[in-house]
């Protein structure tokens, strides 16, 4: 990284002001005053310093991990510390790619662009086997849930506080009392599935990290670490201050997101485990899924445009976690119904394999509901610097996205669309 002469030595090209005794050059613009808050770090900083710092320590960790990984990988005893450094791996991979994808203005389009791609097929591919494995442990717990679940609540009344119990009192009310031997088979066939899966997907994986592809990434993140792929200062923002150039496509970022959740229909994620909207996710299972998927990758891209700022908000983490409850849930009732039209399996089977279904399905709603109670979709305030004003190139908060007024569900909206 290249030391401003501003700047002190040691500081990494980062400061909270001037330097004593020193200033900017003659003709230049003064420095803004440092102010606490979610952009203090940025003052006196460029845009290309902050954003090549921050690529720099992803990079670092990219590499660490994938160093870790090597010296784990041929130890049968040292399967976790893999896996591990597997989930690091995918970890700064998605940071890396997410980073050159919002703050594209200010780098070398085609050198990020190539390395953002190969980062993004990286981070699937090492992910997958890691998915089946989690997405059987869901299934078969669930399983275990429904099969021994009380069938009704307390004065001999169906208790619907849960989606077990919601699932349960329905298969109760058909078998007697219980799943009976469905869920054996049940679990039996799911579990050589998945496993044949994850089986597939491991070979993918090691495929993968002996080829010739992986190894010209891991170069080119070892080039990053030293090198980020920014734009000519000339011919582009990276020279300006991080405080003008950063926030504003952080906040395009924001922007992107809260859009995305503004078209969700959220009205019906108002209540947990709502009835209503249950039966509409049973008869359109997984048309909204990925509409509620997108929005989980852009409000992670958002999260991660704001690491860069030094910007950190709990709720937001919370709302991706949600999130990410709402696509296991949802894969994993996708993986109940590929199951159950497995040909030939016993009625019993298939009918443990649709009260699972149900049951990952009012996981779906509840993840819903759960999304809409964290979700704020304005921005959070800058501090104000001292005077009154704010700092020049603070970012002002958005116009508040508006939510939908909750109201009756038409006929319309029921034929076309899914579950909240």
């Amino acid at each position: 990284m290249v030391q401003r002469p501003d700047l002190p030595a040691g500081t990494g090209g980062r400061s909270r002001g001037p330097v004593p005794g020193q200033g900017p050059e003659p003709g230049a613009e003064p420095y803004p005053e440092p102010y606490p808050g979610p952009y203090a770090d940025l003052s006196g900083a460029t845009a290309g310093e902050v954003l090549g710092e921050y690529l720099s320590r992803q990079a670092t960790e990219f590499l660490r991990s994938l160093r870790l990984h090597e010296e784990s990988a041929s130890r049968p005893e040292s399967v976790s510390a893999a896996a591990e450094a597997v989930r690091l791996l995918r970890r700064s991979a998605r940071r890396i790619g997410a980073v050159l994808q919002v703050y594209r203005p200010l780098t070398d389009t085609a050198r990020a662009d190539q390395l953002g791609a190969e980062l993004a097929w990286l981070a699937g591919v090492l992910g997958r086997e890691r998915m089946y494995e989690a997405r059987l442990d869901r299934l078969l717990g669930a399983l275990h849930r429904l099969s021994s679940a009380p069938s009704s609540g307390p004065g001999g009344t169906a208790s619907t506080g849960t989606a077990a119990s919601a699932a349960t009192a329905t298969a109760s009310g058909a078998s007697g009392g219980g799943l009976g031997a469905g869920v054996a088979r049940a679990g039996a066939l799911l579990e050589r599935q998945l496993t044949l899966a994850r089986t597939r997907a491991h070979s993918a994986a090691l495929q993968a990290l002996g080829s010739a592809r992986f190894h010209a990434v891991a170069d080119a993140v070892a080039v990053l670490a030293s090198e980020a792929p920014l734009a000519d200062p000339a011919a582009s923002a990276t020279g300006e201050r991080a405080l003008r150039a950063l926030p504003p496509l952080a906040e395009q970022a924001h922007r992107r997101a809260a859009q995305a959740v503004e078209a969700l229909p959220l009205t019906r994620a108002r209540q947990s485990y709502n009835g209503e909207a249950f039966a509409h996710t049973l008869a359109v299972d997984g048309e909204l899924d990925a509409a509620w998927n997108r929005v989980r990758l852009l409000v992670r891209l958002r999260r991660y445009a704001h690491e860069v700022i030094g910007q950190d908000d709990p709720a937001l983490a919370a709302a991706g976690r949600a999130l990410d409850r709402h696509r296991d849930a949802a894969e994993a009732a996708a993986a109940a119904a590929a199951a159950a039209r497995t040909p030939r399996i016993a009625p019993t089977t298939a009918y443990a394999l649709g009260v699972l279904h149900a049951d990952q399905r009012h996981e779906v709603e509840a993840a819903r509901f759960t999304f809409g109670r964290l979700w704020r979709p304005v921005l959070s305030v800058p501090p104000v610097a001292v005077g009154g004003t704010a700092p020049e190139g603070a970012v002002p908060d958005p116009e508040p996205v508006p939510q939908p007024v909750p109201g009756p569900v038409t006929g319309a909206e029921r034929s076309g669309r899914g579950g909240g």
